[in-house]
C-alpha cells in the first residue's frame, strides 16, 4: 500500500509540476507518511522529482525554442549555484531544527502558491525590472528551492512574467528546466551526504517522470485554475496537519 502511495503521488506531483508547480506537496508528505524523516523526505522528494522536471523541459522543447526574452545561459547558472548552496544549507541545518521550521516552510510556500500570480502582475504595474535584479531574485529563489522547494514553479513563473514572458506554454517548459536544472546540483549534494533514501527515490523517480512527461500535454487541455486550487488545498491540508504534529 505504502509503494502504491509513492508511486502515485510522484506520478501526479510530475503532472501537477509541468502544469502548475507545487508537486512536492504531493511527494513530502507521501513519503512522510512511509517513515521517513523530514530532512531526508526533503531531500528523497528533490531526487524523486528532479527528473520529471526535465522530462516536461523536454515536452515543451518547441515552445522552449521561442524563448527570445532570457539570456538561458545566465538564467540556468545563477539557478545551478543557488540550488547548490540551498542543498549545502540543508545538509547543514540538524534533523531535529527541521522538523521544527517544516510546518512554517509550507505555510509559507502555500501562500506564496496562492497569491504569486497577483503579486506578480502588481510588480509588473508598479515596477521597472532589469536584468541584473531579475538574476538576483532568481538566485535567492534557488537558494530557496535547493533547501526546501515547496512553491518553487511559482516562484519562477511570478520571475519570467516579471521579466516580461507572456507565453504561459514557453515559461512553463523553462520552469520545467530551470527547476530541474537546480534541483539536480542539489540531488548531487544531497547524494554526495546520504542524506536520500534511494529505495523511495527510485520507486517515485520513475513515476514522476512520467507524469511529467504527459504533464506537458495535459497542461495544454486543463484550466491551470483548476489545478492551482488543487495544489493550494493540498498545501493548507498538509500545513495544518504538520503544525498539529508537532503542537
Amino acid at each position: 500500500m505504502l509503494t502504491l502511495l509513492l508511486i502515485v503521488s510522484a506520478f501526479f506531483a510530475g503532472v501537477l509540476n509541468a502544469v502548475a508547480g507545487g508537486g512536492s506537496f504531493l511527494t513530502f508528505p507521501a513519503l512522510i507518511l512511509a517513515g521517513v524523516p523530514p530532512l531526508n523526505a526533503n531531500a528523497t522528494s528533490t531526487v524523486a522529482v528532479s527528473p520529471g522536471a526535465l522530462a516536461s523541459a523536454f515536452g515543451y522543447r518547441r515552445e522552449l525554442g521561442r524563448i527570445r526574452e532570457v539570456h538561458l545561459p545566465s538564467f540556468l547558472g545563477i539557478s545551478l549555484v543557488g540550488g547548490l548552496l540551498g542543498a549545502l544549507l540543508l545538509l547543514w541545518t540538524p534533523q531535529r531544527t527541521f522538523e521544527i521550521i517544516v510546518p512554517w516552510l509550507l505555510l509559507f510556500a502555500t501562500l506564496l502558491f496562492a497569491i504569486g500570480p497577483t503579486a506578480s502582475a502588481w510588480v509588473r504595474r508598479n515596477f521597472t525590472i532589469g536584468h541584473g535584479t531579475v538574476l538576483a531574485v532568481q538566485f535567492l529563489i534557488a537558494v530557496y528551492g535547493g533547501y526546501f522547494g515547496g512553491g518553487i514553479g511559482i516562484l519562477i513563473l511570478a520571475t519570467l512574467g516579471v521579466f516580461g514572458l507572456t507565453d504561459l506554454h514557453a515559461m512553463n517548459g523553462l520552469k520545467s528546466l530551470v527547476s530541474g536544472c537546480l534541483n539536480a546540483v542539489a540531488v548531487a549534494a544531497f547524494v554526495v551526504g546520504g542524506a536520500v533514501y534511494w529505495t523511495e527515490a527510485l520507486i517515485m523517480l520513475v513515476a514522476a517522470m512520467a507524469g511529467g512527461y504527459a504533464g506537458a500535454s495535459v497542461a495544454r487541455h486543463i484550466p491551470p485554475p483548476v489545478l492551482r486550487k488543487l495544489v493550494i488545498l493540498v498545501g493548507a491540508a498538509m500545513t495544518v496537519y504538520f503544525f498539529l504534529t508537532k503542537a
